[in-house]
């Protein structure tokens, strides 16, 4: 982890740099980072420890951005995880490099396969999907990552949905033959299209999280409604600690 790019926000260390300068030749773990992660990780140290262990972790979420501003001064940009996945893809597709999506079903990496062929033609990728489970088996888990080893990508995409994917990733690191290891899950469904990413124009007012309240609000109110009073109540307990 370059520590010069990232800062410590609500005892995080989140990355805060140009993405452009971000990877180095070491094994790279990429997670992101929003109001409701770290609600959830407050509950969940195994996921906590996957997020404090990673080499970047992009703030994903405009409640982490105001946190950064409130409580350290620091004006730091939201970086989604499609924005990760688009420059990861722009820089693999310009190397002749490759990647492999870890994750979701097999419908989905079949369109994504599809896209990807057309507006990506200089990477070589691969896919797998794994089983659809709680937890996984030692023998999932060997299947997995015999999968992406025999591949061998120079980026490992992985879909499995928040925390799940974020705890398998730090766990297998060590294991997985490739560069970077990025988690990035609802992205899977936006780029195959079977779900719609919400228009730019909400997403450059930092208003992501509404239109994806507005599109599925029976699957996404507790994650930005209930959540995000939590995140506040966070908020100001650090807020008051800092002047008081």
């Amino acid at each position: 982890m370059q520590k010069e790019q990232h800062i410590d926000c609500l005892g995080y260390q989140v990355f805060e740099g140009e993405l452009s300068s971000a990877f180095s030749s070491q094994k790279t773990l990429v997670n992101t980072i929003n109001q409701y992660s770290y609600c959830i990780a407050k509950k969940d140290d195994d996921f906590s420890e996957a997020l404090k262990q990673s080499d970047i972790l992009l703030p994903d979420g405009v409640g982490i951005v105001i946190a950064a501003k409130l409580l350290y001064g620091k004006k730091i940009r939201k970086i989604a995880g499609a924005d990760i996945h688009q420059f990861l893809l722009n820089k693999l597709n310009s190397e002749h490099g490759s990647c492999f999506y870890l994750g979701s079903s097999e419908n989905t990496l079949s369109l994504i396969n599809t896209r990807l062929s057309k507006e990506y033609p200089n990477i070589k990728s691969g896919f797998y999907s794994p089983p659809y489970k709680a937890k996984f088996s030692a023998e999932d888990n060997a299947q997995m990552t015999e999968a992406v080893n025999k591949f061998k990508p120079d980026v490992l995409f992985v879909g499995m949905t928040a925390p799940k994917q974020e705890k398998w990733s730090y766990e297998n690191k060590e294991a997985l033959d490739t560069s970077i290891i990025c988690s990035i899950g609802a992205v899977f469904d936006f780029y195959a299209g079977t779900m719609k990413r919400p228009n730019k124009i909400w997403i450059d007012f930092g208003l992501e999280w509404l239109g994806r309240l507005f599109k599925e609000p029976k699957r996404m109110w507790k994650r930005y409604i209930y959540y995000g009073a939590v995140f506040a109540w966070h908020l100001t307990k650090a807020l008051f600690k800092k002047v008081f």
